[in-house]
């Protein structure tokens, strides 16, 4: 009996030192409020986000619509070509609207003329394609540059306002005078670099779908000059 009641007199004092020591309060943070932390190059992050998803989905729009090549077009044009049909030719490359239906077309409306001027033609209008597909990658690839360094450079800053504060504080040094700094440094870092990590996949992703669609053309391109040479020789796959 005697121990149980030390038992419980040891338990009971063990309780009370442990709502006695002060309570650690717990701290919640969202990604809104280290946004708000990090300073005005948060700011700065948000706006290149916004332009790279920008950037990111229309040029995923537009070249995924440029990849789409029907399997039956090239059997269709050398049908017409060898029917002599041109406009109906003409005509099928303009209800298909891609850069192989385009570069068909400039290659048709020069049917007649020697293969090698035909085959200019042809190139010359691959090639204003394929700066149009990557039209504005560039500015996605300097997004996934820059982010990072932008983010540096809150790091930066945000450092030495906190070695600032601490020197005007002179002998009062207080934590938070310096974690506050830190803080604002780190969110930065974070945010630059999820901006540029985000960035630097989407312009290797894009880069890789316009190779697939230059793929393509290229070898669009090669079937239409055998059509011209033989109109009979090709087959389809």
């Amino acid at each position: 009996m005697l121990f149980t009641l030390l038992q419980a007199d040891i338990a009971t004092e063990a309780a009370e030192a442990v709502q006695a020591l002060p309570q650690q309060q717990e701290m919640s943070y969202s990604l809104i409020e280290m946004a708000t932390k990090g300073g005005w190059l948060m700011l700065v992050l948000l706006i290149l986000s916004f332009i790279a998803i920008y950037i990111f989905g229309k040029k995923w729009w537009m070249i995924r619509q440029a990849g789409k090549v029907d399997k039956d077009f090239m059997m269709d044009i050398r049908d017409y070509i060898h029917d002599g049909k041109l406009k109906s030719a003409q005509t099928l490359c303009l209800r298909y609207d891609t850069p192989v239906s385009r570069m068909i077309e400039a290659g048709v409306e020069r049917y007649g003329k020697s293969l090698s001027d035909i085959q200019t033609a042809v190139e010359n209008v691959g090639n204003v394609e394929v700066a149009r597909l990557e039209k504005g990658l560039p500015y996605l690839a300097t997004i996934a540059g820059g982010a990072p360094m932008i983010g540096f450079l809150g790091t930066v800053t945000g450092m030495i306002r906190a070695f600032f504060n601490m020197a005007n504080a002179g002998n009062n040094i207080d934590i938070t005078l310096l974690s506050s700094g830190i803080y604002e440094a780190m969110v930065t870092t974070v945010g630059g670099l999820i901006v540029g990590i985000l960035a630097y996949f989407g312009y290797n992703f894009l880069s890789a779908k316009v190779s697939e669609v230059v793929y393509k053309m290229e070898t669009s391109t090669i079937k239409f000059m055998d059509i011209l040479g033989d109109p009979d020789g090709i087959n389809a796959e």
